[in-house]
């Protein structure tokens, strides 16, 4: 097999689950993928919701790089146009300083909550007043990167200086994000679980490699769930679903039609449009997800995949990256 295979978690609480133990659950995730093989393990970002439990991957990330010893742990990601780029550059410097080389920062653009958890998360600073996404990513490279003597006392360093950067990812699902992540120098995941257009997809990830002259890596994020026959992976897989927000040129994806109608409603809009929408996750056999897995290799030079198991039972996600690993 000439790929790698790396996981995110979302730590997702089932019916009946504490949010503690939806963690307790992550941790159990991250200490079976270091056993399988897996390359890395991410944890997203999520605000003030029932449904999901990580609501700041760098405390979660801390966690998980204290409980293993070789899974390279992340963010997938963090959601930059909440935070100051400062503070993000000293979180995973300090990460980077405690776990040398097992460290990924992962950046994401979406709101990850909705309106008023966003607004909260933004008090001191008014949505019209940001610089906007990609200056704010400027910044944080320029934090990561510039570290050296000579500029103490005539800027602010993002220390401590880690032994070994972080290895920087860009979370997007478009030829613009690529574009981006190639212009910065960092590497690029497409979020094929958020939009699994092929087309968008194949766009995207040649985008990138045409823009970075081969410098970076490009990642493929997508579902997939994986049992002992096609038939379980089917009725598994079964019902899972998105909503998708429209209002005016803004769209949201959220992962129930009560998050989507809650978003609205935040938002004060009176003109909007709520689609369900089919998640698309490769599923079937562990042999039918790595043939798939296989041709988006040939057809787009992806070296490593980074698997989305989306449902929150967790002997069924647990069960599936064990089915995966079989054939790592």
């Amino acid at each position: 097999m000439n790929y790698r295979l790396s996981l995110l978690d979302q730590s997702p609480i089932n019916d009946g689950q504490t949010a503690a133990q939806a963690l307790d659950a992550t941790l159990t995730f991250a200490l079976a993928a270091e056993k399988l093989g897996y390359h890395r393990l991410w944890v997203s970002e999520h605000h003030d919701t029932e449904k999901l439990a990580g609501s700041s991957p760098e405390v979660l990330i801390a966690w998980l790089l204290a409980r293993t010893s070789r899974l390279r742990i992340g963010s997938g990601g963090v959601m930059l146009q909440h935070y100051s780029p400062y503070k993000v550059a000293e979180n995973f410097h300090l990460l980077s300083s405690l776990a040398p080389d097992r460290v990924d920062i992962g950046i994401g653009k979406a709101p990850g909550g909705l309106p008023l958890s966003t607004k909260a998360l933004r008090a001191h600073t008014p949505a019209e007043s940001s610089p906007g996404f990609p200056a704010q990513l400027q910044q944080l490279t320029h934090y990561l990167t510039h570290l050296d003597d000579h500029l103490a006392g005539t800027e602010a360093r993002a220390l401590p200086r880690p032994p070994v950067a972080p290895q920087r990812f860009l979370l997007g699902a478009s030829k613009e994000s690529a574009r981006l992540a190639a212009s910065l120098g960092w590497n690029f995941v497409f979020a094929g679980f958020i939009n699994a257009s092929a087309q968008v997809m194949t766009e995207s990830v040649l985008a990138f490699h045409e823009y970075s002259a081969g410098q970076g890596q490009a990642l493929v994020s997508l579902a997939a769930l994986a049992a002992q026959t096609r038939e379980q992976a089917a009725e598994l897989v079964t019902g899972q679903h998105n909503f998708r927000v429209t209002l005016g040129d803004r769209h949201v994806t959220v992962g129930s039609r009560e998050q989507a109608e809650a978003f609205v409603r935040q938002s004060g809009a009176t003109q909007y449009h709520i689609e369900q929408q089919q998640i698309s996750v490769l599923h079937g056999t562990p042999g039918d997800i790595h043939e798939q897995l296989r041709d988006i290799q040939r057809r787009l030079c992806v070296n490593e995949f980074v698997i989305h198991t989306p449902l929150t039972e967790a002997g069924v996600r647990l069960k599936s990256i064990e089915l995966l690993a079989g054939q790592l």
